[in-house]
């Protein structure tokens, strides 16, 4: 016995809405997405099968293959009150507008008379910026002892002050605690590396991260 025909047809499927979902996922991520700023360097760290990931919240100092230092904090707010006291150090002053656009920034390379020039600089020149000579490290001008103190201070009192306000409302916290680390070109010379550490042992820094890029466990199968 034959089957009756269904009358209905063949079944459609309406997408409509779905292409209207789609679009306006698009667009939130369009408009509330932020793009992290280009480095002002790049390093080809050493190789390494560790596998310890450096925590999001650090101070970290970057060494390119020729010697030249670069700093850089994670949270905008540490560096930004960190940019407040080395102005109010070395006395050179900066905009309001100036320090915001600081928070932003990955990691500077020039000393601090010419980073007021650098801030204002549009992204797109600012890898090609002169004088771009590393922070210095010398006896008369060590900006980067200075840099690593204010923003280490600075970290450590926002992940404290974070803790307590947790603390206080029964929050469970489960941010890491600042951490500093040295990242390094595989061609840059070990003299350079071995400035930073002796700044962070005056410093009683004893604790640091070395970063190194991946590579494939020789133990394994």
């Amino acid at each position: 016995m034959s089957k009756k025909p269904s009358k209905g047809g063949a079944p459609s499927l309406d997408m409509t809405p779905m292409v209207d979902l789609a679009f306006l996922l698009v667009t939130f991520f369009m408009l509330t997405a932020s793009f992290r700023m280009a480095e002002p360097v790049t390093v080809d760290p050493p190789s390494s099968i560790g596998q310890i990931t450096l925590p999001d919240n650090h101070i970290m100092v970057t060494v390119d293959k020729d010697g030249k230092l670069f700093f850089g904090i994670s949270n905008a707010a540490a560096k930004t009150a960190a940019l407040r006291r080395m102005s109010e150090k070395y006395k050179i002053p900066f905009t309001e507008e100036q320090i915001k656009k600081f928070g932003g920034l990955p990691s500077i390379g020039v000393e601090l008379k010419d980073l007021p020039k650098y801030i204002d600089t549009p992204e797109s020149k600012r890898m090609t910026f002169k004088p771009q000579n590393g922070i210095p490290l010398d006896s008369l001008n060590n900006q980067l002892r200075d840099w690593i103190s204010f923003g280490g201070a600075e970290a450590v009192k926002i992940y404290n002050d974070a803790k307590e306000k947790a603390k206080s409302a029964n929050q469970e916290f489960k941010a890491e605690k600042p951490r500093y680390a040295i990242k390094c070109d595989s061609k840059t010379k070990y003299i350079f590396v071995q400035d930073i550490v002796e700044v962070f042992t005056k410093l009683k820094i004893y604790q640091f991260n070395l970063i190194t890029g991946l590579e494939a466990n020789p133990n394994e199968n």
